[in-house]
């Protein structure tokens, strides 16, 4: 039976030559079991017609928000939270930059901002506008906002140039869906604890020692986690976001100890964990029950350790289980974090630098080097922490054939 038996689909449509090929996807979708609903913008009507796309796909074909005819309305969210995967092909360079800023002057860009589901698009223009930096940009901002790209292909094209700027084949784009599907079902059936966040180490009832942690890289890879299949336990300190997807149990803690006690009780149910986390070393030795004024003399706070949270787990961890720390080095970065890769028995350690430009804290991106137990490194572009996050999961799952 086809991975895509069953599968909802969505098939966006936009104004481009490439618009004949759609009628070949749609086939070759139903033909694999799918359900296929189609979306065309009004230019694309102009490139092939609505009844060979609903003869094709047995449903009707939506350009606008309502029928003109009896006011029915055509929900983008409903059709957003249908569909097992949104599917834009081809897309121009006019929808690409659309999407890329947030505008959403139809429905086939309403229901783009509206999908729930993952997002795949297939470029087609020539090769001088795909290549023209606004583009390239463009499609980098949708690729760092976790949409999948099928790139163009190299070839003739519309214009009489031969170039980049093809859209894929339907065969070669099938194939790409099928990869997906079989890909988010690679963790099915697995656990995994993820910590995430800062904690905060109460001083007295108003003061608190802390850091400067989003929580997200940690939020990152348990949504990745559970895009391939797995369900997660995250245990996070304070942070402002919230989980994106219902196999995720948010547990909320605060201090040290709390997560400590967390993700030792969690641990030995699940096949690892992710310790992104930025947990405190330290904690006051004494909170004052009442808010300590203001004097003229200087005040001194004895701290003492917080309880190791990798440490535990490295020395509770079974040989199938899998644990991955992290590392926020300032100096002899590589030396470090191998010491803590050994010192703690992690399978990787996933290290990030603050002396790199737009990583680390309150950042959207972040450039990482994972480091394994044969003291191999193998370090990334720097990214958005969505595409980091999946590079991390990356490793867990080839981690399973070992």
């Amino acid at each position: 039976m086809s991975s895509l038996n069953g599968k909802h689909i969505l098939l966006g449509i936009t104004g481009s030559i490439a618009a004949y090929k759609a009628a070949m996807l749609v086939r070759l979708l139903v033909k694999e079991g799918a359900e296929v609903q189609v979306l065309m913008t009004a230019y694309a009507k102009e490139f092939i017609t609505p009844l060979t796309m609903a003869t094709l796909s047995k449903n009707p074909i939506l350009v606008d928000f309502f029928n003109p005819e009896n006011g029915e309305w055509n929900s983008h969210v409903d059709l957003g939270t249908w569909a097992d995967l949104y599917l834009i092909s081809p897309a121009t360079a006019n929808t690409i930059g659309k999407m890329a800023h947030g505008i959403a002057d139809n429905l086939l860009l309403t229901t783009y901002m509206s999908a729930r589901c993952d997002v795949m698009v297939a470029p087609a223009m020539d090769l001088d506008m795909y290549q023209h930096p606004a583009n390239l940009k463009n499609i980098q901002t949708l690729q760092a906002y976790g949409n999948i790209i099928i790139e163009a292909a190299t070839g003739e094209l519309a214009s009489g140039l031969s170039g980049k700027g093809r859209m894929e084949e339907p065969e070669r784009i099938i194939e790409r869906i099928r990869q997906h599907f079989s890909e988010k079902e690679s963790l099915k059936g697995r656990h995994y604890i993820v910590t995430a966040g800062p904690t905060y180490e109460g001083i007295d009832p108003v003061r608190f020692i802390g850091n400067h942690s989003s929580g997200r890289m940690g939020f990152a890879i348990a949504e990745a986690l559970t895009s391939r299949g797995a369900s997660v336990d995250l245990v996070t300190g304070p942070t402002h976001l919230e989980p994106a997807d219902s196999r995720i149990t948010l547990i909320a803690v605060q201090t040290a100890e709390e997560m400590f006690r967390e993700a030792v009780d969690r641990f030995s149910a699940s096949d690892g964990a992710v310790l992104s986390a930025a947990v405190s070393d330290f904690k006051p030795s004494r909170i004052y029950d009442k808010k300590v004024k203001k004097g003229k003399e200087t005040w001194t706070i004895d701290l003492e350790p917080t309880r190791d949270i990798a440490m535990e787990l490295g020395s509770m961890k079974k040989d199938n289980q899998l644990l991955i720390g992290f590392a926020l080095e300032t100096d002899n970065e590589i030396e470090n974090a191998v010491r803590k890769l050994e010192n703690k028995n992690l399978n990787y350690i996933v290290l990030n630098s603050l002396n790199e430009e737009g990583s680390g804290f309150q950042h959207e991106t972040n450039k990482i080097s994972i480091i394994d137990k044969n003291r191999e490194v193998e370090s990334f572009e720097l990214k958005s922490k969505k595409e980091a996050a999946r590079d991390i999961v990356q490793k867990i799952i080839e981690n399973q054939g070992q």
